[in-house]
């Protein structure tokens, strides 16, 4: 048994206490020799973790896992999950850990969990280690996430083991700390629904509703109505979170059902990146061989998730005519039509296993078929903003595709043009039309678009301020994300990612000397490919 250590923590163990069998008691390894190498300590702050009377000996022993928090029930979850649309029956956290559940200054429940910590009851034949690389990696994105106003799990600690992993050669071991409002997954929900286990689908949703969605109140005379608001709020934090993802560019890169989380933040920065050259099928994961997650294709995949999701509520929300299948996905031509049968075919398979027919099911679908709605919303809202319209109008969307289309023609930047129109507003058009290589049809559209603004409340000096609020001239930019982790495998360098860290914390601030981390790589000739790594 390791040491305590009295951390400061609210330590609240709700999901070990109500989900027995949903996971495994475990233990992190003990690290050779624990060193904090990244450390946030705002959001230690806001966790609540007494960092003034913790050593940095300790914190490291902590947050690699071989020291227990007291009060705290360490474990590993089990799900299962659709991966490349292929179904795992049995997956669960293979390296990593739910350290501690803890409540934090606010009274908002949070997960400490680790990743690289070690094997667990599901890790298969793996070691249940991560290396440096793809740690930094995932601090660096996700944090990043945060400051450009994405839900995501946020970034606390890395810690470097002093151990050797086992790869492609042998690499720095690490273990991250991240913190997420819960790890509950599609793929949880999957794992019981697959086993036929409904009391324990229902146990779980009715925790996902108490934990993340109070405000859905549950009375006994229509209990399955909760469940079809539960979709529906799951399903509208889908669309939110995906929106904001197309807005910025960014590629998840690996959207399995065990990569979407109930609460609706961004989880698990494996393979992923941000467009440099406006790409609308964009891909960079080297195992997504058939593009499922590129880029145009997260809403639908997205989608196709949530309808997993919906099938194992089945059962709690009844069941209705087959029709209604086909009510709930033909809305739309902009979602792929084989994905589209897919769903149609699932579908049918499951209704198959039920005798009635109330109109619920119908209703539920629907919901699900409210992604596409919500999200077209929210993505045109965003787009709206980073074009510094405050009003709507009908042809707006036609505006901002006829934009995208110019930039996937000519391969323009896709952050750096966004920012420079808010300098075109300000009467300096080079900026945005230097991006072109052929900015004849560039320009037409800037005639468009400043008839379209002269239709906008806003005066010229407002509209650029909003626009460089939401448009972002810092991101992560792929060669600097490289770079930082090349610095640290090759070299023990933090340098890099320290300075990359502090740029990143304000992504909207334009500031002196550091043009080069506002703009792409200078050779972009070769496709940019990344791995998950850990």
């Amino acid at each position: 048994m390791s040491d305590e250590i009295d951390s400061g923590l609210n330590v609240d163990n709700s999901y070990a206490e109500q989900l027995t069998g949903f996971y495994t008691p475990s233990q992190g390894d003990r690290a050779p020799a624990a060193t904090l190498i990244a450390f946030n300590q705002p959001l230690a702050n806001s966790l609540g973790l007494d960092t003034d009377n913790l050593s940095e000996p300790q914190l490291a022993a902590m947050l690699s896992g071989g020291t227990d928090i007291k009060g705290a029930a360490p474990l590993a979850q089990v799900y299962a999950g659709h991966q490349f649309g292929i179904f795992s029956p049995q997956l669960g956290d293979g390296r990593s850990i739910l350290l501690a559940e803890v409540l934090d200054n606010g009274g908002q429940r949070r997960d400490i969990h680790l990743k690289g910590s070690g094997r667990t009851a599901y890790s298969r034949a793996g070691d249940g280690k991560a290396s440096i690389g793809p740690i930094l990696r995932e601090y660096i994105l996700c944090e990043a996430m945060q400051q450009l106003n994405v839900p995501t799990t946020r970034a606390l600690s890395v810690v470097s083991t002093g151990e050797k992993i086992k790869r492609h050669k042998p690499l720095a071991g690490a273990v991250l700390a991240r913190v997420a409002s819960s790890h509950i997954r599609v793929g949880t929900f999957e794992y019981f629904a697959d086993r036929g286990q409904t009391d324990k689908v229902k146990l779980l949703a009715d925790y996902a509703i108490k934990r993340h969605f109070p405000q859905l109140i549950c009375g006994s005379e229509a209990e399955h109505h909760c469940y079809l608001r539960l979709l529906s709020e799951v399903c509208k934090s889908q669309a939110a979170l995906v929106s904001k993802w197309m807005n910025l560019g960014f590629v998840h890169g690996v959207m399995n059902t065990d990569n979407m989380t109930i609460c609706g933040e961004t989880i698990d920065y494996g393979p992923c990146a941000f467009i440099d050259s406006y790409n609308p099928t964009a891909l960079f994961s080297s195992i997504d061989s058939q593009g499922r997650y590129r880029f145009n294709n997260q809403p639908p995949a997205a989608l196709w998730n949530l309808a997993r999701l919906g099938e194992t509520l089945l059962p709690l929300i009844g069941t209705g005519a087959a029709q209604a299948v086909e009510q709930a996905f033909s809305v739309s031509n902009s979602f792929d039509g084989k994905y589209r049968q897919q769903w149609l075919d699932r579908m049918r398979r499951k209704l198959a296993i039920y005798n009635e027919e109330p109109e619920d099911l119908t209703l539920a679908l629907t919901l699900m078929n409210s992604f596409q709605l919500n999200y077209q919303k929210f993505w045109l809202d965003g787009m709206r903003g980073k074009l510094g319209l405050s009003n709507a109008e009908a042809e707006d969307k036609k505006l901002a595709d006829d934009l995208l289309e110019l930039m996937a023609a000519q391969k323009v930047d896709y952050t750096g043009l966004f920012r420079a129109l808010a300098k075109v507003v300000a009467g300096i058009p080079g900026p945005a039309v230097d991006l072109f290589t052929h900015p004849n049809a560039f320009e037409q559209w800037l005639a468009r678009w400043a008839d379209r603004l002269e239709r906008d409340p806003q005066t010229p000096a407002t509209r650029a301020a909003a626009m460089n609020a939401v448009n972002p001239i810092y991101i992560p930019r792929n060669h600097l994300v490289e770079q930082a982790i090349k610095a640290a495998e090759d070299h023990a360098d933090y340098g890099p990612f320290e300075k990359l860290q502090r740029v990143l914390s304000q992504p909207f601030i334009e500031r002196e000397g550091l043009e080069q981390y506002a703009s792409a790589a200078a050779d972009t000739s070769t496709r940019y490919t990344t791995y998950c790594g850990t």
